[in-house]
């Protein structure tokens, strides 16, 4: 599937809650977000159904993402099923890490391919206020386990935040020496609750390279710049949707958990997908892709969307 810009659109991001067990700071409010009645939230069955029509219109990778998606109830059964779509080639998970322990193995025999956790300090003190009530250790634990499961070319996303993480940058990059990893900076976005943060806050992914200068450019993944250290097992990635705005090569589209699809991140504007089905949900796919925006507006004013990070689908 092409939109109005000319770009093949193969990418899917499925959103299967708005719910999560952290509280970012960046994401969401102190006191969480409420629970929204089961039937205002795609069931199992609307999920997997939209999977399957966005694979019929050309989608090849689905990445389910929250929220936290490991607190959705039958996360493992909606795996297992959409893995099974003939021509879905890949179907990755994006999680905090915090349940991995205990949830690594099962993902991967329903078949998930690959994992990103988010990861945004390596110091406990720094978690523990970042994210209101998280644990590194559990974080550690889950990426261990998801190792001992066989997940290979683990990703580590880390939001580059000024007078927060900044200092730890080489930190990072350090663990990429021994481990085969992808430690990834991306650049904090002006929406939701740190739409109002000082300026500061707001690191271009340039820092890294400033505090990093060993760092060589190998190539691009996705919207990632890749580089390498010498010698290196693993690669630093930078992405910098704000700097950099990538809009042009952008490949994917967004499913909110309540049913609307968002060609882009940025933009206010949303299709229902609910109660359709078959053809008419494949065409309502369809026509969602082909207006798909040029570009997004941050770079002169804060997101247009109404919407949380943990609305959307990080």
């Amino acid at each position: 599937m092409v939109d109005g810009c000319g770009r093949t659109i193969d990418y899917l991001r499925l959103s299967v809650t708005d719910l999560c067990n952290y509280r970012c700071r960046y994401c969401m409010p102190p006191e969480g977000v409420p629970k929204r009645p089961h039937g205002d939230i795609l069931s199992l069955e609307e999920l997997a159904e939209i999977g399957e029509a966005a694979v019929a219109c050309g989608v090849r990778k689905i990445r389910l993402t929250g929220g936290e998606p490991l607190v959705r109830r039958g996360i493992l059964t909606l795996c297992r099923r959409l893995r099974a779509i003939p021509g879905l080639e890949e179907l990755c998970l994006t999680t905090n890490g915090s349940l991995l322990k205990d949830f690594a193995g099962p993902l991967r025999e329903v078949g998930v391919d690959r994992l990103n956790i988010s990861l945004d300090t390596l110091r406990p003190d720094r978690f523990a206020a970042m994210t209101r009530r998280g644990n590194l250790r559990d974080v550690l634990d889950g990426i261990a386990a998801a190792e001992a499961a066989g997940f290979t070319g683990l990703k580590l996303d880390t939001v580059l935040i000024g007078g927060f993480n900044d200092d730890e940058i080489p930190d990072f990059v350090d663990l990429t020496r021994t481990h085969p990893w992808s430690v990834r900076f991306i650049e904090l976005m002006p929406m939701g609750p740190c739409a109002g943060w000082e300026r500061e806050c707001f690191l271009s992914c340039a820092a890294v390279l400033d505090v990093c200068p060993a760092l060589e450019p190998e190539r691009a993944d996705g919207v990632a710049r890749l580089y390498r250290l010498s010698g290196a097992a693993g690669t630093v990635g930078l992405i910098s949707p704000v700097s950099h705005d990538f809009c042009g090569e952008c490949r994917r589209v967004r499913v909110t958990a309540d049913g609307k699809l968002k060609s882009c991140l940025h933009s206010a504007e949303e299709l229902p997908l609910r109660g359709l089905h078959g053809a008419e949900l494949e065409a309502a796919i369809r026509r969602g892709i082909l207006h798909k925006p040029p570009r997004h507006h941050l770079t002169d004013r804060p997101s247009d969307t109404p919407r949380r990070m943990n609305e959307i689908g990080g």
